[in-house]
Formats: C-alpha cells, structure tokens, sequence
C-alpha cells in the first residue's frame, strides 16, 4: 500500500499517540498535532528511530486558526493530505445539576467544535483533490447515556452525526467514526467531579483496552481499498460487551 499523508490532532498521547506509531510503523507518513509540544518531539524521535516518517506541530483545536495553519502547514509541504483523524478529546463527567458549565463548555470546545475545525480546514482540500478520508474518533458513550455523561455523550452523539451529515454530503470521500469504550489514556484523569472520576478510574482498571486496540481499529479503515467506507467500528471489552 502506498504512503499516505495523515494528520492525526490530539497525538501526544493515549489513541492519537497509538495511532501514530501504528501508521507509522505500516510506511504512512504522520503528522502529529496537539498542545504539549515536548511529548509530540519525544514521540516523533521514537518513530523516527524506528524508521518511520514523522512530524509535528503545536495545535489547539479549539482555534479554526490553530487547525487551519495545522493543515495548510501539512499541504504546502506534502501536496495532499490522505487521512485527518480527528481525535483531541477531553471527559471531566458530571452530574448535570452539578452544573459544571466551564468544564461542558470545554467538551464542547474540544471535542465538538475542535471536530468541525478539522472538516472545515481539510474538506477544500480533499475535494480539490477528489479523495480523502476523515476519521472522528467518538465513543460508546456517544451510543448510550450513562448517569454523569450527559454532556460528554452529546458532544459524541454530534461528532456521529457530524460524520453521518459528511458521508452522505461528498461522494469522493471516506468518513469513518471510531467508538472505543474504556481505553488506557488520560481522559480518565482530568477534570470532572471527583466522585465520578474515582469511578471512571475503577471502571477503566477493569475494562481498560490497550489504545493500540483503538489504533489497529483506525489503520484497518485506513487500509481498505479506495472504493470501501468503513463507516463505524465500535470497540468494547469482552466483559462489559456481556454485561
């Protein structure tokens, strides 16, 4: 399979850090986005030292600037852009009458708007060049509402209905939604109501899937010849699958 260029937001650790090292790793080309510059150098050095091709740079996906200077920056250098795995996402949980509306702001910001940032900045450019394929990674939470999910669900409800509304708008593009359940990653960590939290956490230590679960996911949807959209994977853990 030839080499593709891939944008991958939110790649300084967790799914996008994963996902970078598995494209990587199979001759694709990755460009590595996110805020913490210093563990997006550490992770292109590693590919680098195993013989993959990397780069990065500093994003915020809730700047359209940010995300289009991410991608501009990308084009200019490589001449298209193959994948854009829109993947940046934050989960502090609460119960809605906590009303912890900075952090739903934040969901929102990040993982809501970030996504539209994405579209908006590669699909000129993938229709200019008559191909691409645009990953949303979402949730099993954006399939059922869960108590304290309110928030994080519907921005992952959208971020579906966002790759629904794209699929079926462009005919020369692939569109695939990725929905992992629990996953080693820092979402789990940040933010949140700390009752809720402790109880992700003990969740997570149970069910946690290794993200490169979630990274093998991404690169079987990237393979897949031109002609095939592989619209939705969803991932779960055995044990929680039965429950």
């Amino acid at each position: 399979m030839s080499e593709k260029i891939v944008l991958i937001t939110g790649a300084s650790s967790g799914i996008g850090a994963a996902t970078a090292l598995r494209l990587a790793a199979t001759g694709h080309h990755v460009v590595l986005g996110a805020r913490r510059a210093d563990r997006l150098a550490a992770l292109v050095a590693a590919i680098r030292k195993g013989g993959g091709s990397a780069e990065h740079m500093v994003l915020d996906v809730t700047s359209p600037d940010s995300v289009d200077s991410f991608v501009q920056a990308a084009h200019r250098r490589h001449g298209r852009i193959d994948v854009f795995v829109n993947n940046a996402g934050v989960m502090p949980l609460s119960r809605l009458d906590a009303l912890r509306v900075e952090e739903w702001n934040q969901m929102i910001d990040v993982n809501l708007r970030g996504t539209l940032h994405g579209i908006a900045a590669v699909l000129p450019l993938m229709r200019a060049q008559r191909s691409g394929h645009v990953i949303n990674v979402s949730s099993t939470l954006g399939h059922d509402v869960v108590p304290n999910s309110a928030v994080y669900s519907a921005t992952k409800f959208a971020v579906r209905a966002l790759a629904e509304g794209l699929r079926k708008e462009q005919q020369d593009i692939r569109v695939t939604v990725i929905s992992p359940s629990f996953t080693d990653s820092e979402l789990n960590t940040l933010g949140g109501d700390p009752d809720t939290m402790a109880w992700v956490r003990t969740m997570a230590d149970k069910l946690n899937m290794p993200a490169d679960t979630v990274a093998d996911a991404i690169a079987y949807a990237i393979e897949q010849p031109a002609s095939i959209d592989v619209s939705e994977i969803v991932i779960r853990p055995i044990a929680e699958a039965a429950a």
